[in-house]
């Protein structure tokens, strides 16, 4: 049984339910990338699934518990979240910023215990940020930014890493490497990786499973081979997709694509008449 599961899961804004009546299940030691037009819940169900966000029907599951009944503290021992474009207080090195990670272990005054700076250590070496961990989170580079923020995420020592579209704002050399950073967790540390990606052959290619959402709804969910089919694509994205071999890796890839509807000439054709 996996570790991570929703049970009908509804999880709504106001009166409008955004994910709807959802069943999931986040394989363990893989990395799941879920995929799908913009608006249509990927980022509220990874909030869900995370706890950030309350769900409106159903329940998340967690080591065989309701999320929503476990501690603060103790699902911050399990899960980790990287948000998308988190802002950092001016004048925070990198060091300190990735020490914030150890907040669900510290006890009284909060002090650095030798366990908290060894982890810490671990942290950013494994991510490559070691060499900057004086400097201004501020002055980094984007994709500096971003490694740090995900040594934050190591150091909280959790098994389970959520990420909310990690490549944003980032050109695509970097792109690739925190991308393949996120890879070399899942292979090296056996971390269990839950991604949004808009990119359809960057999650082909970095994930082992994917989850392609339409409308709140999970239209299909397997390997890259069995969600990346040319009809699974017409469905969610609207496109007329043809698909190739990725000669590197056997994966299906996107090659070219067109709109099979375009809903913006219906609705001026419509407006006219």
């Amino acid at each position: 049984m996996s570790r991570l599961q929703g049970n009908k899961v509804t999880i709504s804004y106001g009166d409008k339910d955004i994910v709807k009546s959802l069943d999931i299940s986040i394989p363990d030691h893989k990395i799941t990338s879920i995929i799908g037009p913009n608006g249509c819940g990927k980022s509220t169900l990874l909030k869900g699934l995370s706890r950030i966000l309350s769900v409106k029907t159903g329940e998340i599951i967690l080591d065989g518990k309701n999320i929503h009944e476990q501690s603060t503290k103790d699902v911050a021992k399990k899960i980790a979240v990287l948000p998308q474009s988190p802002d950092v207080s001016d004048g925070l090195s990198v060091e300190e910023l990735v020490s914030y990670g150890r907040f669900p272990y510290q006890k009284g005054f909060g002090r650095l215990s030798a366990e908290d700076k060894t982890e810490i250590d671990w942290a950013l070496r494994v991510t490559g940020t070691w060499d900057y961990k004086t400097r201004n989170v501020n002055d980094l580079s984007g994709g500096q930014r971003q490694r740090v923020w995900i040594a934050m995420a190591l150091a909280q020592k959790t098994d389970i890493i959520f990420l909310d579209e990690p490549t944003t704002y980032l050109d695509i050399s970097h792109q690739l490497e925190i991308l393949e950073l996120v890879q070399t967790l899942n292979r090296e540390e056996g971390c269990t990786i839950i991604m949004v990606l808009h990119d359809i052959n960057q999650a082909i290619r970095f994930s082992d499973h994917l989850i392609a959402m339409r409308e709140g709804e999970i239209i299909k969910e397997g390997t890259p081979e069995e969600v990346l089919t040319k009809d699974i694509l017409a469905k969610v994205f609207n496109i007329d997709a043809e698909l190739s071999k990725d000669p590197r890796n056997g994966k299906p890839m996107l090659v070219t694509y067109d709109l099979l509807c375009r809903h913006y000439m219906k609705d001026i054709v419509e407006d006219y008449e």
